[in-house]
């Protein structure tokens, strides 16, 4: 545990190296980077607001592409989940579970991480927007609680990408084409474009980017056979059968099937394309509108996740698997001036539709009633095959307003507020199929008839279970930060948000039988959970002190929550729904210009005290037995766990060729107290927290030299985290090992052109970057093998 004396020491150094090292050199000065985290433009060492930022400049450097890309070269930042479109995003080590996809529009908690673009929250559950980052103006991570400026779910803190948008008075145009080969794995290719163009001098601009990615596999579905074992289901040992012990069953006759006409080499391949386009319109002096619409389509096969049990890069998998996930955006942006006031109007809509198809064949040895709809019942004297998969359908449609007004920021007071309000609507069909249904003549899975279901049609034979869900949540705020000069040197910041939330979900869930067909097993939402309301207010104060123009220190409390949600089957144990998690957190930060501007040093020490933490779990068992008494995912309000950290980056220009990026962080998070009843699921008191390693660092080291009439350039960049669990949940719960990666480039360009050569994962590590169980089969999400390519651009 990080004692207070480590806390002292620490403080006591980050000061010390703050105020002192004034010694002046010769050297290239950084770049000015300027971000909106406190709603306004301004320069990262200019506020009092633990902030990382990558860059334009950066995120080209690094060829930064999806989300896994940007999040690995951020402190202290990981995440967890299944592959593209299937992610969560964890700051500081605040974590607890991961929902399966398959579940987390039905069950589960909304991430504690917002994610925006450009204004507007784009966050969801399971499956965060996962945004190609192309013509990206920079990637700003705001750790900690935000939620006084930017609401629910930023409770461990903000990742915003903000776009570049379109310029008045200059064209623009550039062109990037890369194409690379994976070790063990399938090319790779992209194509990216973009073009800027004032229809009208200062007055009308647009802006067009448009993107093609396509990404090979790197895992192999490998020839297997699945059958019901009589020893390791607990359907043949536990009661539920005739005898009680599998090896009565060894008369029985368990069929198999094969996944022969699935096997491929490399079947985990995926892409990414779209558009974005702006427009932007000086509408006076004073005034400017801008809409932006993004338009995406991602789509994968097979999975990101392999079994270490079969092989390498090596997966069984007896179900297609597969995801298309298509989203448009549309945002207007109106700002302007108002006598003193400046004014800003953001309206945003997210129109989602995710379709996936998920193999679920490792749940038939741990679900103890897979052999009733796909055995002889009673007798279980024959078992079909266990192929059994997911489909599911998802829509999700988010409509967002927000009107803030801010004064001068330079003046003795200043004021930063306004009004938010949010309204989504999140839509989810989920069919598990069970093919041996249909031979053990099971009739067909008709949805409850009062029930408020999306589609109320008769599912095709096969369905044994189904999900039919509408979620609804709308919100409305009023937030306001006040900030008082003392002098030139201090200054104080006191901020609150007051919300207002109306949550319900209705729909049902079906579990097919084999009775008439007017005998129907599920459970009625409209008859069992009633609408949910949460209104609170959270708070944030900071101090600041600016002894000089190249130093900043600060003092932060805030407080940070994420809304509570519903379980589908409650009783004596399971409640209806669960409540809001709250997040205290008490932090000193620095922020330093250094050796006459070449170097910066900026970072934070930390305190969180993180109360009501929601956490998912899964025991069919009876409540007798110490069980849920639910055949469901459930979610409850599990205790109380602490977090204490430092985390800090650095960049440094030795000389105006070489400059070193780095950053670090160390956390010490730890449960600290549960409820009773959770003792048998949730790990002991003392335990760490879910994706928390205890240290994590990246260094890059870029040099710049004269080749000829071009200018040549090196890089090479390196990335550890020591090891980690993955749940907070017994059974869910795996170590997940240290790792090391290295990345390198070499490259020349001029004025127009750049032509580049690249590795990626030098050492061809298998990082652990997630044990996944959501298919009850444990199985490691990787980073992707060696991979070298050559990538060329010009700009105009």
């Amino acid at each position: 545990m990080i004692q207070r004396q480590f806390l002292r020491n620490h403080l006591a150094s980050a000061v010390a190296m703050a105020i002192s090292c004034a010694m002046p050199v010769s050297a290239m000065q950084i770049e000015e980077v300027v971000v909106t985290a406190t709603k306004r433009e301004a320069s990262t060492q200019d506020i009092p607001v633990t902030v990382q930022a990558l860059g334009g400049e950066a995120l080209d450097e690094l060829n930064i592409g999806d989300f896994s890309d940007y999040l690995k070269f951020l402190p202290n930042v990981n995440f967890g989940g299944r592959g593209p479109g299937q992610n969560n995003i964890y700051i500081r080590g605040i974590s607890t579970d991961q929902v399966a996809v398959m579940l987390s529009s039905a069950a589960g908690s909304e991430p504690n991480v917002a994610l925006y673009l450009d204004e507007a929250p784009v966050t969801a559950a399971g499956r965060n927007l996962d945004i190609y980052v192309t013509d990206m103006e920079r990637v700003e991570v705001l750790p900690g609680p935000q939620g006084t400026l930017f609401g629910a779910s930023s409770q461990a803190g903000t990742v915003r990408l903000i776009s570049n948008k379109p310029k008045l008075d200059e064209v623009e145009a550039s062109v990037s084409a890369s194409g690379s080969s994976t070790y063990e794995g399938s090319e790779n290719y992209s194509l990216e474009a973009m073009v800027n163009i004032p229809v009208i001098k200062d007055r009308l601009a647009i802006r067009l980017a448009a993107y093609d990615v396509r990404n090979g596999g790197y895992i192999d579905n490998v020839a297997s056979t699945v059958s019901l074992d009589q020893f390791d289901n607990p359907a043949f040992s536990n009661g539920n059968g005739p005898g009680e012990t599998g090896g009565q069953f060894e008369s029985s006759e368990f069929k198999s099937a094969d996944n022969s006409h699935l096997v491929e080499e490399d079947f985990n391949d995926s892409y990414y394309r779209g558009v974005r386009a702006g427009a932007k319109l000086a509408i006076d002096d004073d005034w400017e509108l801008l809409v932006q619409v993004t338009d995406q389509e991602l789509g994968t096969d097979g999975v990101f996740d392999y079994d270490p049990e079969v092989g390498d890069l090596e997966a069984t998998r007896f179900f297609e698997d597969d995801l298309e996930d298509e989203f448009t955006h549309v945002s207007l942006t109106l700002e302007g001036r108002l006598g003193m006031l400046d004014v800003i109007y953001t309206g945003s809509y997210l129109d989602r539709e995710v379709e996936s198809s998920i193999d679920y064949a490792g749940y038939a040895n741990v679900g103890s009633f897979v052999p009733y709809y796909i055995c002889e019942y009673p007798s279980y004297s024959s078992c079909e095959a266990p192929i059994m998969g997911f489909v599911g359908e998802s829509e999700y449609e988010r409509e967002v307003h927000e009107i803030r007004i801010s004064t001068d920021p330079d003046a003795t007071w200043h004021f930063v507020g306004g009004v938010y309000y949010d309204d989504s609507e999140s839509i989810n069909r989920g069919d598990w199929i069970y093919q041996g249904t249909v031979v053990q003549g099971f009739h067909p899975n008709e949805p409850i008839r009062e029930a408020s279901n999306s589609n109320p049609n008769v599912r095709p034979a096969g369905v044994a279970f189904i999900n039919d869900i509408t979620r609804t949540q709308e919100q409305l705020a009023f937030f306001g930060e006040v900030t008082y000069r003392f002098n030139d040197q201090w200054s104080m910041t006191l901020g609150a948000r007051r919300y207002d939330i109306d949550m319900e979900m209705v729909g049902s869930s079906n579990f097919i039988n084999r009775g008439p067909e007017d005998l129907q097993w599920g459970r009625n939402y409209d008859e069992l959970l009633e609408p949910e309301n949460e209104k609170d207010t959270i708070f944030k104060a900071t101090v600041n002190w600016a002894p000089n123009g190249d130093v900043l220190l600060f003092a932060t409390y805030s407080e940070g929550f994420r809304p509570g949600g519903f379980n589908r089957a409650s009783n004596e144990v399971v409640p209806q729904s669960f409540e809001s998690d709250t997040l205290d957190n008490l932090e000193f930060g620095w922020k330093t210009t250094l050796l006459d501007g070449s170097m910066q040093f900026n970072g934070a020490i930390y305190y969180v005290e993180w109360s009501n933490l929601q956490t998912s779990y899964f025991n069919p068992q009876p409540i007798e037995d110490g069980g849920l008494g639910t055949n469901l995912t459930s979610t409850f309000n599990s205790g109380e766990a602490e977090v204490r950290g430092i985390e800090g980056d650095l960049i440094y220009w030795p000389t105006d060729k070489l400059s070193i990026n780095g950053a670090f962080s160390f956390n010490d998070s730890e449960l600290v107290k549960k409820p009773e009843r959770s003792g048998e699921f949730i790990v002991e008191q003392g335990s760490d927290l879910a994706m928390s390693p205890e240290f994590q660092a990246n260094l890059r080291l870029r040099y710049h030299f004269a080749l000829s009439a071009m200018e040549a350039y090196w890089q090479l960049s390196g990335q550890y985290s020591s090891s980690a669990y993955s749940s907070i949940v017994i059974g869910d719960r795996y170590e997940m090992d240290s790792y090391a990666t290295f990345d390198g480039a070499i490259g020349v360009s001029t004025d127009q052109w750049n032509l580049e050569f690249y590795a990626q994962n030098l050492t061809d590590e298998r990082a652990e970057l997630f044990i996944s169980t959501m298919d009850d089969i444990p199985r490691t999400v990787t980073n992707r093998p060696r991979t070298l390519g050559m990538r060329v651009s010009w700009t105009y």
